[in-house]
C-alpha cells in the first residue's frame, strides 16, 4: 500500500511542478509567443462592441418607458408613514427624492 501511495504522491507532485512552469507573463506563455495580441483583438472586437450593445439596449429601454404616464396615486394607509421628519431638508422627502417617481404621504408633486 505505501508503494501505491509513494507512486500517486509522486506522480502528482510531478504534474503540479510541470503546470507550475510557464516561460513568462500567462499572455505571452503557451503555444504561441503573441498570445496578449488575441486578448487585445478580442477586447477590441468582442468586448467593446458587446459592451456598446448592453449600453443601447438601456438607452432603448428607457426611452421605451419614459413615455409611460404616471400612474394614479391611491392613497394607502401602510405606505409613506411619516412617523418622525427626516433630518434633512423639510424632513417629509426621503433622501433620494425623486419627484417624478417618488411620492409624498400627499400625492405627487405637480
Amino acid at each position: 500500500m505505501s508503494l501505491v501511495s509513494h507512486i500517486l504522491r509522486r506522480s502528482i507532485s510531478q504534474s503540479i511542478y510541470r503546470n507550475a512552469q510557464v516561460g513568462g507573463p500567462s499572455a505571452v506563455a503557451g503555444h504561441e509567443a503573441g498570445g496578449y495580441k488575441v486578448w487585445k483583438k478580442l477586447s477590441f472586437f468582442v468586448a467593446m462592441p458587446a459592451v456598446g450593445l448592453c449600453m443601447l439596449n438601456a438607452y432603448l429601454k428607457h426611452q421605451e418607458e419614459h413615455g409611460h404616464p404616471q400612474p394614479e396615486f391611491v392613497k394607502y394607509e401602510h405606505l409613506r408613514i411619516r412617523n418622525k421628519r427626516f433630518p434633512w431638508g423639510e424632513g417629509n422627502k426621503s433622501l433620494f427624492h425623486n419627484p417624478h417617481t417618488n411620492a409624498l404621504p400627499d400625492g405627487y408633486e405637480h
